[in-house]
């Protein structure tokens, strides 16, 4: 049994509660963190831009994580959203729990 941690910024609150409210009503991931804002920059269109975002972290099993990368697409309202995949371990008995959450493909 694999998981994986999803990594996303997201430019609100809200979005990072959309994103993790559609994913667990899904059973696409079995649960969420979010983190209190941040201060990004990046280039994009040229020039160096200064964002405060939300990071969420979205924990599941691996063989779910491009169902869940394309739902987080479909719900994100950046062009190029930042959706970074993580190889995790974890003791037997989250992984079990991971799994008997999640849905299976």
């Amino acid at each position: 049994m694999h998981i994986i941690d999803i990594w996303v910024n997201c430019p609100s609150i809200d979005t990072a509660d959309t994103i993790t409210d559609a994913l667990l009503d899904q059973h696409l991931i079995a649960c969420a963190n979010r983190y209190a804002p941040i201060q990004s920059a990046y280039v994009w269109d040229g020039a160096i831009q200064r964002e405060q975002e939300h990071p969420l972290l979205l924990k599941t099993r691996a063989d779910l994580a491009q169902q869940v990368e394309d739902a987080v697409r479909a719900l994100h309202p950046y062009d190029v959203p930042p959706i970074i995949r993580i190889e995790a371990t974890a003791n037997a008995d989250y992984l079990a729990w991971v799994h008997a959450v999640t849905r299976l493909t």
